[in-house]
């Protein structure tokens, strides 16, 4: 495996590290604290072309391999996690499916505004009784004439309560169980369909977590993505090419506690010397630093193996097991370093210990990946 970036992933390594030094980690603790969308960040990172970033240049994204959109996702991560799932959502959940499955009307239609950051988009699968699994779905789409009429509800949706497009998966036939999935294009505005409870969240508190409720939607065929019958192949794809960008959110975070932690144990003194000097503190530095390299390892080869064309379900998923995992225990070690201060939100190590638990559950729990992990390895 190469470990070497080129001069584009370089670019755009300084580009976003700037950018998030700069425009986003001033505000981290500000929309942390409020529990408000950093809209005008929102729009500087369109303006960067980071939200169509791996969208291909034939549809005005950036065009960019899977490596650069780590990097970018990292570094956003590093400062601000909330600010980068943002990211993360419009490129690999949204326009990534799009992309992939979409008719070539669909793509000139959707993927040059989400490109640009003029829409944003939202990925609607979760339900308040279906999570993990896809089979009991209860939202369903029923074809009628040249339109598909849906009702139910979705929940624990980012970007849910502002989405101006919103991948939408529905039963179209229950008897099918999963395999009675379909998956549409649904649009802000459409009749039928509203944001519903917004959520209040432990951490990433700078996103919209919303319910979305639909109440006999009427939605044109031409807006199904994909086939009938397809949308568990296509949310089970999607979601792989997804893990990715959660498992470099989860590294940024990890990176930013570690670096954190570092600094402080070279600043507080105890027992008239710095902490860093006590044993206990440097093995702790020690294997916070060596877990975060190992997690960096399995993103990279994750996002290699993406860009490959091959299957990458089981990388994909150790990225985001041991990632997420690694963050929230990094973490851990880092409020643990500051003591007592660690637990006050004056220091960010707090904020990133709330914001690094969520990687190991959406887009796949923990126990889900080690399912997909499993299965790869017996398949």
């Amino acid at each position: 495996m190469d470990l070497e970036f080129n001069a584009e992933q370089e670019m755009i390594r300084k580009m976003v590290r700037d950018f998030a030094q700069k425009e986003v980690a001033p505000i981290a603790a500000e929309i942390d604290e409020q529990g408000v969308v950093p809209f005008e960040n929102i729009r500087k990172m369109a303006n960067l072309g980071l939200l169509g970033l791996i969208i291909p240049e034939a549809y005005d994204g950036g065009g960019a391999d899977m490596i650069s959109y780590v990097i970018a996702i990292e570094e956003l991560s590093k400062a601000c996690a909330s600010t980068a799932i943002v990211v993360a959502v419009q490129n690999s959940l949204v326009a990534a499916g799009i992309e992939r499955f979409g008719t070539e009307e669909q793509k000139q239609t959707f993927l040059p505004p989400l490109a640009r950051g003029e829409k944003i988009g939202a990925f609607a699968l979760t339900e308040p009784g279906a999570g993990c699994d896809a089979s009991a779905l209860i939202t369903t789409a029923v074809r009628d004439g040249d339109e598909y009429v849906i009702n139910g509800r979705k929940h624990f949706i980012t970007n849910g309560g502002f989405a101006d497009v919103v991948v939408l998966f529905a039963m179209t036939d229950k008897s099918q169980g999963h395999r009675g999935i379909t998956a549409f294009l649904v649009e802000k505005g459409m009749p039928g369909f509203s944001p519903g409870k917004e959520e209040h969240k432990m951490g990433i508190r700078g996103t919209n977590t919303s319910e979305l409720l639909f109440d006999d939607l009427h939605v044109p065929a031409a807006n199904r993505l994909g086939e009938e019958g397809q949308g568990f192949k296509i949310s089970m794809v999607v979601l792989d090419g997804g893990r990715i960008g959660v498992a470099a959110q989860a590294l940024g975070i990890a990176q930013a506690a570690y670096e954190a932690a570092l600094e402080y144990s070279k600043q507080r003194t105890q027992f008239g010397k710095p902490i860093c000097q006590f044993q206990a503190i440097q093995w702790m530095l020690a294997d916070m630093a060596t877990r975060i390299e190992a997690a960096r390892l399995l993103v990279y080869k994750a996002a290699l193996a993406k860009e490959s064309g091959e299957r990458f379900s089981k990388e994909a998923a150790m990225a985001k097991l041991y990632a997420s995992e690694t963050a929230t225990w990094v973490a851990g070690r880092a409020i643990q370093i500051h003591g007592g201060y660690g637990y006050m939100k004056e220091y960010p190590v707090e904020r990133n210990y709330r914001d690094a638990k969520i990687t190991e559950i959406y887009e796949g729990t923990s126990e889900v990946q080690r399912m997909v992990i499993a299965r790869g390895l017996l398949s």
